[in-house]
């Protein structure tokens, strides 16, 4: 196997990059409020309600720690198409791992407790584990609800013991502050931290050297890389190929021949664990949008009362999320998905940005007359794009006239029932 050409000598700090992910995040934000079921198997998902099933046979005084936990509605009881979120530890033991089918889970783990997902409480502790992590190291990204990178290279403790020593601030700071556990990984770059993040979970730390590559990383399967995707992986094993090493071992142009020009200078390249990718603290989003899948299907007809409140309900979280983030859009559209798996999606652009959730319904409302609604539905989204910040001059800037993208579409007969 051929070496990499040699690094050129660092003239200042050593590069070290963070990548922190919260422990079994939903279930550990639900184990806060239900401490009673800590060691127990649970699993996060189906349909959402604002009040537990469990809370209904609270005590008289008590509280939500004093409900006995056989009240609780277990997996062997459960009938419908949900998939799971997430699950505590304990039920990852026998099998049960995010977006597998809740009837599925229920076979592997009967007995296993299932809570609704909540997802205005995690969002309130992500925006809280973030809020510590900046107040020690400002050089965040946010990528997604419960993941972060650090850059640690010039934060204060940040070199000391390969960062392990911030590491550990940072691990304990959050605790203190939520109660919740994370695990960090810390190396020279994005793509070894999030692998590293990996290896002594739960509530782990794991520092990674430059020269640790073909100890550390490449005895592992290609999957633990992110971005090999299993139809990747499942070509690279038909050439003998299942670890990181044996990755680095073929050549870079046999990669580019058999997996294309990008791809396989791509795969060269983190076989290698070169990834010069900056940690970005602040990136525009695109768009805002809230889905949810029901938890049976419904109909625009003989659901319609259900449909509308949902919607609302939808149009109002979005609004809510672009006023509190300061964003407005001037690009309103749905999405729903069929019983039979088919997605619609229509969207209309307005004239003005707005973040008002009334206007953002009744733009929906319009989108929704443009596609069929005969068949029974699994889902309904709403989104809102083009975004801009809000009070910037462009989106104080006088309004042009409207477009509306595919306004040709025949209206639906049933579209304006809900």
């Amino acid at each position: 196997m051929s070496s990499p050409p040699p690094s050129p000598l660092p003239t200042g700090p050593i590069r070290r990059i963070a990548h922190l992910d919260m422990d079994a995040f939903y279930a550990s934000v639900e184990l806060l409020r239900y401490p009673q079921l800590k060691g127990l198997p649970m699993v996060i998902g189906g349909g959402r309600r604002n009040v537990d099933e469990a809370i209904r046979n609270l005590p008289a005084g008590g509280t939500l720690a004093d409900i006995p936990v056989e009240a609780f509605p277990r997996l062997k009881d459960y009938a419908g198409r949900g998939v799971i979120t997430t699950a505590t530890y304990p039920a990852r033991q026998f099998g049960i791992g995010s977006a597998m089918g809740l009837m599925k889970a229920a076979k592997l783990c009967p007995q296993a407790l299932i809570l609704p997902v909540d997802f205005d409480e995690y969002r309130r502790f992500s925006r809280a584990f973030k809020q510590v992590i900046l107040d020690i190291a400002p050089l965040m990204e946010d990528r997604g609800v419960d993941e972060v990178y650090i850059d640690f290279t010039d934060v204060p403790g940040g070199q000391r013991d390969g960062g392990r020593s911030l590491a550990r601030l940072i691990q304990k700071s959050i605790l203190d502050a939520t109660g919740l556990t994370c695990s960090i990984g810390v190396a020279p770059n994005k793509l070894i931290a999030k692998m590293a993040s990996e290896f002594n979970k739960p509530n782990g730390i794991s520092v990674v050297y430059e020269g640790d590559l073909e100890s550390r990383i490449w005895p592992l399967p290609c999957r633990k890389v992110n971005g090999i995707g299993p139809k990747a992986d499942e070509k690279l094993k038909r050439f003998g190929i299942e670890t990181v090493g044996q990755l680095a071992a073929r050549e870079r142009d046999w990669l580019v021949q058999n997996f294309g020009k990008a791809t396989g200078a791509w795969m060269h390249e983190v076989a290698w664990g070169r990834d010069d990718r900056p940690v970005v603290t602040e990136s525009e989003p695109v768009s805002m949008s809230r889905e949810t899948t029901f938890d049976r299907d419904l109909h625009a007809v003989r659901d319609r009362a259900e449909l509308g409140a949902i919607f609302t309900h939808l149009c109002e979280k979005v609004a809510e999320d672009l006023q509190r983030k300061g964003y407005v859009g001037k690009t309103i559209g749905i999405k729903l998905r069929y019983d039979d798996f088919k997605i619609a999606t229509r969207d209309q652009t307005i004239d003005r940005f707005t973040a008002d959730g009334k206007t953002i319904r009744q733009v929906g409302g319009q989108c929704l007359k443009r596609v069929p609604l005969e068949r029974p539905l699994r889902l309904l989204g709403v989104r809102v794009g083009a975004l801009a910040k809000a009070g910037s001059p462009e989106a104080l800037a006088p309004a042009a006239a409207g477009t509306s993208r595919a306004s040709a579409e025949p209206a639906s007969t049933t579209a304006s029932l809900f």
